[in-house]
């Protein structure tokens, strides 16, 4: 008996191991491209060489120091600040309607408001350049805030859905009792209960539009240019570590409301 117990507690370690050896090649391979980005964008060199001749921040300075660059770097901020606040509403209003409301077809609505998760983002890209191209809105900063939120509205009603869900609903009953009305018992009660989830949802859609190539791709102009449209058109033209600076800078950006969205679940734990 004793040694069919060990034997099993061996496999379960064996096991164990194997599921930890998998994990950490996944992170690895997920770590090594961004531990080679940082060094290359820090590099003397006057082209891309790893491991770096020498330390330079030439680099940033020609992609902090570029009109060019600067004007893509605030066209991005100002896109994922007006698709932040579009997501944020419609995900806050969509969320409360899947948790709270009861109507016929909503799980239909919800895979609906899902699907540009499962859809390939190239798909859901071409049907928002044609549907603008219609209203000739191509270049316009709203028109791809608004493309943008298409593919960021689902993380927005995921993390607030489940923010509501852990909320007991007899709060908002005994605001309503009390002769709230709902927008009121929403507002006072409702809403700021829910407010870290609202939040992290609120950067997760920031980050998402940020980040956003495929849809920013079709949108842009010749003048209009978000920052990873700049990257990408400058890949194509010419490779130099100016785009590993711009890249780093990206991940900093990354990193950083990564961990704004760890400490706000953990202070709504």
């Amino acid at each position: 008996m004793n040694v069919a117990v060990s034997a099993e507690r061996e496999r379960v370690s064996w096991k164990q191991i194997a599921l930890g050896a998998a994990a950490g090649c996944g992170l690895m391979f997920l770590i090594i491209p961004i531990l080679i980005i940082i060094p290359l964008s820090f590099s003397s060199a006057l082209y891309l060489r790893f491991p770096p001749p020498g330390f330079s921040l030439q680099w940033y300075d020609r992609f902090f120091g570029h009109p060019e660059w600067m004007a893509s770097l605030w066209l991005s901020l100002r896109v994922a600040v007006m698709s932040m606040i579009v997501t944020v509403v419609l995900g806050v209003a969509a969320a409360m309607a899947l948790v709270r409301g009861r109507f016929p077809g909503k799980t239909a609505v919800y895979a609906l408001i899902l699907s540009p998760v499962i859809v390939p983002t190239i798909i859901t890209a071409i049907a928002i350049y044609f549907f603008f191209a219609r209203f000739h809105l191509i270049g316009n900063p709203l028109a791809m805030a608004l493309g943008n939120s298409v593919v960021a509205l689902p993380l927005v009603v995921i993390i607030v859905s489940a923010t509501l869900q852990g909320l007991d609903p007899r709060l908002e009953q005994a605001a309503l009792s009390l002769g709230a009305s709902p927008g009121t018992a929403f507002l006072k009660v409702t809403l700021p209960l829910i407010g870290p989830g609202v939040v992290s949802g609120a950067l997760f859609a920031f980050l998402t539009s940020f980040d956003e190539l495929l849809i920013p791709l079709f949108l842009s102009g010749p003048t209009t240019m978000p920052l990873t449209v700049r990257i990408w058109t400058d890949i194509i033209m010419q490779i130099d570590p100016t785009i590993a600076a711009v890249s780093s800078f990206l991940i900093a950006v990354a990193l950083l409301i990564l961990g704004l969205a760890c400490v706000l679940r953990r202070a709504r734990a």
